[in-house]
């Protein structure tokens, strides 16, 4: 029960130190151009995307192992969803756009940026509501 709980908010916690600090912090640091911008970014955000799958594959297995509030699963899959589309549709497409702009072929920032941070803002309001829903369901 204790993972149930603690992991939606350990996940929000990453989301939102490095989409919400380090990314555009980054770009502010002494000496950083775009391209080494955009280089650092693509490494830290398939990080951040391998740790959340870990705790969404953490998470998953202790929601099936422990009887939980009927809303928990319902919500870890709609995380599970907006999280293997922003990693197989939407990082994809950021990708290939970085490594344009990395090599000086294509100019910085696209509306994907705008999709991608709106599906981390989606994440950060999601999380903690699905760990309060944990632990409402293991103090009910």
């Amino acid at each position: 029960m204790l993972v149930q709980v603690a992991a939606p908010f350990l996940w929000c916690g990453a989301v939102l130190g490095i989409s919400f600090l380090e990314a555009p912090l980054k770009f502010r640091a002494p000496g950083i151009t775009v391209a080494l911008g955009v280089g650092i970014g693509r490494l830290v955000f398939r990080a951040l995307n391998a740790l959340e799958a870990l705790l969404a594959l953490v998470l998953t297995a202790a929601v099936l192992a422990a009887p939980t509030a009927p809303a928990v699963p319902l919500l870890l899959g709609g995380l599970w969803a907006l999280l293997l589309w922003q990693v197989l549709v939407v990082r994809r497409r950021l990708d290939r756009r970085a490594v344009a702009v990395a090599a000086g072929t294509g100019a910085p920032g696209s509306r994907w940026h705008l999709v991608y941070i709106g599906l981390e803002a989606v994440k950060v309001v999601a999380l903690p509501v699905l760990g309060g829903l944990a632990l409402a369901g293991a103090l009910s």
